[in-house]
């Protein structure tokens, strides 16, 4: 099922951890509606001012169950299909960041730069256009704001 021209449902709910551990991950219409709007506020058209470049999704929709299995927070918008964890290929995880927080006005609730590894992006109704950098110090994830 497409959520938007470039986006599916699929790519936006796959879990290799739901898989491995026989966890359905399928969402209800609620959150299919919220992974729409995220598709159309966000994901479209950063890969629009991205030059059409593709991004690869790397964690979308999360039920609880899967959630709790890779030992995400409860209140996680994964969980409501309001974020996904993004790359795209050729820029560093900096990089991407960079050019969300600085050379676009998306409407997005939150873009973390999450350990060098990938950004999270995610829309809600009334977005907060918060700016993170998310680290481990002491075995913990600090969250640091980013003017």
């Amino acid at each position: 099922m497409k959520l938007s021209n470039n986006f599916t449902l699929e790519e936006l709910t796959i879990s290799e951890t739901a898989a491995r551990q026989g966890i359905d991950n399928t969402p209800d219409a609620d959150v299919v509606s919220n992974l729409t709007m995220l598709c159309g506020n966000i994901l479209e058209p950063l890969r629009a001012s991205l030059g059409g470049k593709p991004i690869s999704i790397t964690s979308g929709y999360r039920s609880p169950k899967t959630n709790e299995a890779i030992g995400g927070v409860a209140t996680s918008q994964h969980c409501f299909g309001q974020a996904a964890d993004i790359h795209v290929s050729g820029m560093t995880t900096e990089e991407l960041f960079l050019f969300i927080t600085e050379k676009t006005s998306l409407p997005f609730d939150q873009v973390i730069q999450e350990f060098n590894q990938w950004v999270h992006v995610s829309y809600r109704a009334n977005p907060r256009g918060q700016k993170l950098r998310a680290t481990h110090e002491d075995g913990k994830t600090v969250y640091t704001a980013v003017a």
